[in-house]
């Protein structure tokens, strides 16, 4: 049968009576956790424990206290679209016009070309942007607000605007509508269907999903290069990886990944693998795997992640190859916890770590960008509070944070594929991996949040205490590289920049392009992004930005050829996992990794 002939006969009956079996199913599921849910006095708290009602309200009180500045962004407002109305009009005729506004060229939002050429979507389009366009200039240049107020005003403005675009709802969006028609409105109640699916296995929350996760296993289809872990203990595995050359650097290489996330983001495929790059230039690769902790590990510290976790690698690492001298690497707070690591080594005299390696990494909280608007006093103690009941933070919530600082690619997206046009997410190990989530022990947490991001101790000699000993960064001598990405909405690149003139040995500070994530994930075959470098460090990020020379391709190359220098050629016969003092105690990527904490997964994390 032709496509046409699909069409006109319509949606299978059977097909549309198995759907409509599974929604009321799926309702049925829902409402009864629902009920059982208030009925146990768990349900919904309103309060305002993220202040935005206070922001909101200093923002009207400083409106209503300027009429007139109110009274002239409402007339221009007006003035626009009055402009809109008449160049459609010359648009409906015939005659070219420009115009009112227009989308960033980056906003995949208005991507089908009826936003442009169908005068009814373009006119619904241009509308909605100047609305948008009006709205947030109003209230991100309210005058006389604390600026912690005007932060978040700023930000869930953004948040409701982005929610009202057009290309969200069935009856504006006009990809959805030709759906709509094609499927007899099938798409909507398999749309339905996915949305009570997503509420069901969320138990009442709604986490949208993000990618087919059954097309991904770790240790089969991601998370793949071969080696073994050789040593583990309540709070890491430590995996050392096979060789994939004859020889290798006599210093073996150190990865210390972000406990929010598992390590696997640099071991996806073997295409973008970083791991299995670094190894094929002829580093011996260690990488530490966190536990995904419970209540049992609440007592858990930040500095026991120092000690259990980064110190304890590195006598690991020495057992394993005979090398006292090792090169590390930190990606995201590993980063942060390297730094404090090494001010802590530097106090002791411990010089095992003779070059460091910062992966978007903040030493310096003084920008923190858009998280700061989820952090101040009162929410670190609605935090403390809810985290402390349970002995862990749930990794869910910060999944959740995440997905806000980018909106429309993370959630709207998303809610249009799989609830109006009615599609399963397609399989990506990226978002695979951004679904992974864990979670984070309580005293550790606080810590973290309340030294580091709240009064931005790291930085200051002496600002934090680990094991009883002050940390000064300052006295941190070792060579180090930091790669940042100009796009990164996690760690804002120019406080990373402060964050490397903290230190007091030689820097080497590169700009990636793209973000958080594909800014670091950038192996050389793709020749994506390119990368900005500045032989000097000038006092302050403009500076380095205005006088930095912009490169080609990956960082990659530039990152090998700087610690390959370090190394001085120094090569040693190929190390294998077990051939040292440690025993190879289960094949690579291990069991910490695998415990997800969705999809049914065992609440316990693995014993040591």
């Amino acid at each position: 049968m032709s496509e046409r002939a699909e069409q006109a006969a319509g949606p299978d009956p059977a097909e549309v009576a198995r759907v409509l079996g599974e929604v009321a199913e799926r309702s049925s599921n829902v409402i009864g956790d629902f009920l059982k849910r208030n009925a146990s006095g768990q349900g919904v708290s309103f309060a305002d424990e993220l202040g935005i009602a206070k922001a909101f309200m200093d923002m009207w009180a400083q409106l209503a206290a300027n009429p007139v500045a109110l009274a002239q962004a409402q007339l221009n407002m007006y003035l626009d679209y009055m402009r809109l109305w008449q160049n459609s009009w010359l648009k409906l005729l015939g005659q070219p016009a420009a115009p009112v506004a227009a989308p960033a060229q980056s906003d995949a939002r208005f991507k089908d070309e009826e936003w442009q050429s169908n005068f009814v979507f373009d006119y619904v389009k241009q509308s909605y942007l100047i609305a948008a366009r009006h709205i947030h200039d109003v209230v991100s240049n309210v005058a006389g607000i604390p600026e912690e107020s005007k932060k978040k005003v700023d930000f869930f403005t953004r948040q409701y605007v982005d929610a009202l675009s057009p290309s969200n709802f069935a009856l504006t969006n006009p990809q959805v509508l030709r759906e709509t028609m094609k499927t007899g409105g099938h798409n909507l109640v398999k749309g339905l269907k996915n949305l009570l699916e997503d509420l069901d296995e969320g138990d009442g929350q709604l986490r949208i999903k993000m990618t087919d996760m059954k097309a991904f296993k770790v240790g089969v289809n991601v998370a793949t290069s071969k080696g073994a872990v050789v040593f583990q203990n309540e709070l890491m595995q430590l995996i050392q990886y096979d060789p994939l050359t004859a020889e290798q650097y006599r210093r073996p290489l150190l990865i210390i990944p972000p406990w929010i996330n598992k390590f696997y983001i640099l071991d996806l495929r073997e295409k973008n693998s970083f791991i299995r790059w670094a190894t094929q230039q002829g580093h011996t690769v260690f990488v530490v795997s966190w536990v995904n902790p419970d209540a049992r590990l609440a007592h858990k510290k930040f500095e026991d992640y120092m000690f259990e976790g980064t110190l304890a690698a590195l006598d690991a690492v020495e057992a394993a190859t005979g090398s006292r001298e090792v090169n590390a690497i930190g990606y995201c707070l590993g980063g942060t916890l390297l730094g404090a690591t090494l001010g802590y080594m530097a106090a002791k005299g411990d010089e095992r770590v003779k070059s460091a390696t910062f992966f978007v990494s903040l030493l310096d909280f003084s920008v923190p960008g858009e998280l700061g608007v989820f952090i101040d006093e009162r929410q670190v103690e609605n935090l403390e509070k809810k985290m402390n009941e349970r002995g862990f933070l749930e990794g869910s919530e910060m999944a959740t944070t995440f997905n806000m600082l980018r909106s429309n690619d993370l959630i709207w997206s998303f809610v249009i594929n799989n609830y109006l046009m009615g599609k399963e997410p397609f399989p990506f190990d990226l978002l695979y991996w951004n679904s992974d989530s864990t979670r984070m022990p309580a005293s550790m947490h606080s810590f973290y949040l309340r030294n580091m991001y709240l009064h931005n101790r790291l930085r200051e000699p002496g600002g934090i205490a680990l094991g009883g000993v002050p940390i000064d960064l300052a006295r941190v001598k070792v060579p180090a590289y930091f790669i940042s990405t100009v796009e990164d909405h996690i760690a804002p690149w120019r406080s990373t920049y402060l964050g490397a003139r903290v230190l007091g040995g030689p820097v080497r500070f590169v700009l990636g392009g793209s973000g958080h994530i594909a800014g670091i994930v950038n192996p050389p075959a793709a020749n994506k992004y390119g990368f900005w470098t500045n032989d000097a460090l000038p006092d302050t990020p403009e500076a380095f930005q205005q006088s930095a020379r912009r490169n080609e391709g990956s960082w990659w190359p530039d990152w090998q050829a700087w610690i390959d220098a370090l190394n001085a050629g120094e090569k040693v016969p190929a190390r294998t996992p077990g051939d040292g003092q440690l025993a190879r105690l289960e094949a690579a990527p291990g069991a910490y990794v695998a415990l997800r904490l969705d999809a049914g997964a065992r609440a316990d994390p693995p014993k040591a």
